[in-house]
């Protein structure tokens, strides 16, 4: 009975987690309720996931990393980007490339990832190429080094804290290097020859506008019924008859279109999302065949210095994250006014816009004065798409963050102190030093992150008290009867990548390593290669744009279709696949 409600609420909460019906943290306060109330845990045990040492040290981290940027160590690199790339495209990849890389391996991917975007979008647009073959490397990249250290994502840290719990030891500082670092370089050199081939060439919106001898602004025009652009091609045709104009997208019915990528005809209703200059903006209004949205009737194209037309990336540290629109201090800005909201390929304008909930990744096109824009830069609520990075104002503790960080990493791996105890005290520091602002360090703490971590904890507690686990491998190795020993470790590699494609990757681990032990006990091996199969594959989650926050990140500017992540994710998925199969058992034999 007690496995059957267990499997019940396994199930519900997978459901909610792929069709997020409901917040993650209020999902996992349902986890440890249910729990609670059905009986399998006592409520101290329900809620144990709170103080649990990994919880603990995935927060420290989440703060060291903020540490980390704010004070420059990562950005001041990123900053002299341009100066090595020599204008050459190439190695503006491969040196943006190596700087996540190495950085993603010690710090947490996510604001690494966010610092970088409009460092890839401000260089992409000054080299000339599209920013859309840049930013799902970047991404991709830092997900493959997070995989060489036990800090480089939450999600090795908690499987180590796990396998200590059940006797098998905790992860070495630099242990999963002897896998991790192979596949990482092969996987960087395929995503260094395959990006600019295999993603999209697309123009960002914000390019050229801002630094240019000639400014080009953002516009958002609507052909009216019997317009004479009724049933042209956006891409050729439009810009034939109106040469300073460029059409970036057209929406029709909230759906994003790409001119010059999709093949579709302007039709009456539609928006035309384009860029050009003050002129060439107030010629085409001029011939009436297209008009300004109800939205941006208050903006004057001819008066440039006046106002300026940006968009925001929403992040994961927002405190937006989740509110309605119409109910924040956006909507009540003076100086600032939301036209529109980007949501992965929709579009939603004004009258859609003030019930949506703000979700990672929105980007929101709005239209304010120049002279407040100062004002909104260095947010930490947004992402300025135009800016090439927020002012950095904390340059000058740079050293100092980086001397803390690196004694944290030497403490840790010579086994001085816990991983745990090094990362509190890195916070402390970093909070006393001044390095990282307690206002900014509350912002930093992804508490929806460290929610479902512990209420995930209780209910992978449940299924092993239970023998829900037990069950759960029993079925697998019936399913794979007769098989070797090494292939069912292929296979279980396999089910953790699948599965952290729609579940979140530190959700998967934890719930797939009461199975994964349970599986090595049932073929008399070594439990050992089954937890580290769940840790490399758990964090190969490639293949789509929601398996993974810092996917879901890029997806919006970067104009990305779903179909984009499978080109480079799936072989991705596959080297991890095979080469977790062939490394994993010779570092931790079966």
């Amino acid at each position: 009975m007690e496995i059957t409600i267990v499997s019940v609420i396994l199930v519900a909460t997978i459901y909610l987690l792929i069709s997020e019906r409901l917040p993650v943290d209020l999902t996992a306060i349902g986890i440890m309720v249910a729990l609670m109330l059905t009986g399998i845990l006592a409520p101290v045990e329900a809620v144990a996931g709170f103080a649990n040492p990994a919880v603990i040290t995935v927060g420290a981290m989440f703060l060291i990393s903020q540490g980390m940027v704010r004070t420059g160590v990562v950005g001041l690199i990123g900053q002299r980007v341009m100066t090595l790339a020599g204008g050459r495209a190439w190695m503006a990849l491969l040196v943006v490339l190596l700087i996540v890389g190495v950085a993603s391996a010690f710090i947490n991917n996510t604001p690494v990832v966010v610092l970088f975007i409009p460092v890839i979008i401000s260089m992409g647009c000054r080299l000339g190429v599209s920013p859309s073959k840049y930013l799902i490397p970047i991404s991709y990249v830092s997900i493959l080094a997070g995989t060489c250290t036990l800090i480089g994502t939450s999600t090795n840290i908690i499987v180590s804290d796990l396998s200590a719990r059940n006797g098998y030891g905790a992860i070495g500082m630099f242990e999963l290097a002897w896998v991790g670092l192979p596949i990482a370089v092969i996987g960087f050199i395929f995503i260094l020859l395959a990006a600019p081939r295999w993603l999209p060439d697309m123009d960002h919106p914000t390019c050229e506008l801002d630094g240019q001898r000639k400014r080009r602004y953002l516009a958002e025009l609507v052909v009216p019924r019997g317009s004479a652009l009724v049933g042209l091609n956006p891409c050729g045709d439009l810009a034939a008859r109106y040469p300073g104009i460029e059409v970036v997208e057209l929406i029709r019915y909230s759906h994003i279109f790409h001119p010059c990528r999709d093949t579709v005809a302007i039709a009456p209703d539609d928006l035309l999302l384009v860029k050009g200059s003050p002129n060439d903006i107030t010629h085409i209004l001029q011939g009436k065949d297209v008009d300004l949205p109800p939205t941006a009737k208050g903006i004057d194209y001819g008066k440039p210095e006046e106002t300026l037309v940006v968009e925001l990336i929403i992040p994961p540290q927002s405190s937006l994250l989740g509110q309605r629109l119409g109910e924040t201090y956006l909507d009540r800005e003076e100086s600032l006014h939301v036209v529109a909201v980007e949501r992965s390929g929709l579009h939603f304008t004004e009258r859609q816009i003030k019930d949506i909930r703000l979700r990672i990744g929105d980007i929101l096109l709005v239209w304010c004065r120049v002279d407040r824009m100062e004002k909104y830069r260095g947010r930490s609520d947004w992402i300025v798409v135009e800016d090439v990075h927020h002012d950095i104002v904390y340059q000058r503790k740079a050293p100092l963050a980086g001397l803390i960080f690196a004694a944290m990493v030497i403490a840790a791996a010579s086994g001085l102190a816990d991983i745990m105890v090094c990362a509190l005290a890195a916070v402390f520091l970093m909070l006393v030093t001044g390095c990282l602002p307690l206002q900014e360090a509350y912002r930093a703490l992804q508490s929806n992150v460290l929610m479902l971590i512990a209420g995930t904890i209780a209910l992978g507690s449940a299924m092993d008290q239970t023998g829900a686990s037990q069950l759960y491998a029993e079925f697998y190795l019936g399913v794979l009867q007769g098989w070797p020993p090494y292939l069912i470790l292929a296979g279980f590699l396999l089910l953790t990548s699948i599965s952290t494609q729609v579940l979140s990757n530190n959700a998967t681990a934890v719930l797939l390593l009461p199975i994964a032990i349970s599986t090595a006990l049932g073929l008399g091996v070594d439990p050992k290669p089954f937890i580290m199969a769940v840790c490399f594959g758990a964090s190969a989650c490639f293949a789509t744009p929601i398996g993974y926050q810092t996917n879901l990140m890029v997806y919006g500017p970067g104009g990305y279709r779903f179909s984009d992540y499978l080109r480079l994710g799936i072989p991705l998925n596959i080297l991890v696949l095979v080469g977790g199969t062939l490394l994993i058992p010779v570092f931790w034999p079966l």
